[in-house]
């Protein structure tokens, strides 16, 4: 499927966290408006054609989720606790074996069963196939925030931190939300068979991704900074609203460069 090479130019915003005051802020939130206005949309299982293309029913659940933390890896055993023969294809599996397993470098994350996470149901099974942890979100009706790894409800949002020194001395920490594109994954992201971040067909969503992730990114920037984002990204699509009805040239708000707003 077709992609659109990286790079390009990006609408940032940066602005103080709003629980703080003013120029005195130590944290400052910094955010592609581009990525963030742009119609991406999750299209497993509606054209999705996975990281490998010898498995492109697997999405990007093929490796298996590393964990953030320890509390990240002790909630979703927890959870896996919870799952039902019906919301869950091997669980019989990981009863009997366990959900995580050590990668190279001895780091913890998801067991890997038959080339895939343990917790992806596979085409054919009667629950469904796709993530059983969001299967679970989805049969409890909470957000996906609560029951799947750390690093799969967040993609393709990433969130970075950059310690910052003044000319004067003073310092502040800046919390960076911009997109988990193929360099997001390290090296490894260029040899990845495809990637829906910049692939036009995964931006066909009806909503951009700041109300599409709504409860993604108040997770991860809390509800006052997101409602101060959100602000931003409306005042973007009016802008570029208004200059698109006149044909003027869209300097510095460039949409996606896959598509969307």
């Amino acid at each position: 499927m077709v992609e659109v090479p990286l790079g390009g130019a990006r609408h940032w915003v940066e602005f103080p966290d709003p629980g703080e005051s003013g120029q005195d802020a130590q944290v400052h939130y910094r955010a592609d408006l581009t990525w963030l206005t742009s119609n991406w949309t999750c299209i497993y299982g509606n054209g999705c054609q996975g990281i490998y293309a010898d498995r492109p029913d697997d999405g990007c659940c093929t490796l298996g989720a590393h964990f953030a933390d320890g509390e990240d890896r002790d909630r979703t055993e927890k959870l896996a606790r919870r799952l039902t023969a019906k919301q869950w294809q091997l669980r019989g599996t990981g009863r009997a074996d366990g959900v995580i397993e050590m990668d190279a470098e001895g780091d913890p994350k998801t067991r890997v069963v038959d080339g895939a996470c343990i917790f992806l149901n596979r085409p054919g099974f009667s629950g469904g196939a796709g993530c059983a942890l969001h299967k679970l979100a989805l049969d409890t009706n909470v957000p996906i925030t609560q029951t799947k790894p750390d690093v799969c409800w967040q993609l393709p949002i990433r969130r970075t931190y950059e310690d910052v020194t003044r000319p004067d001395g003073t310092s502040l920490q800046v919390i960076v939300i911009a997109e988990y594109d193929r360099r997001g994954w390290g090296e490894g992201g260029h040899d990845l068979d495809w990637y829906c971040t910049t692939a036009p067909a995964a931006h066909v969503g009806a909503e951009p991704v700041f109300l599409s992730s709504r409860a993604e990114l108040v997770e991860l920037m809390g509800q006052a900074a997101y409602d101060v984002l959100s602000e931003h990204c409306r005042a973007r699509q009016v802008a570029l609203s208004a200059l698109a009805a006149r044909s003027l040239p869209l300097v510095g708000l460039a949409p996606h460069p896959a598509g969307g707003q």
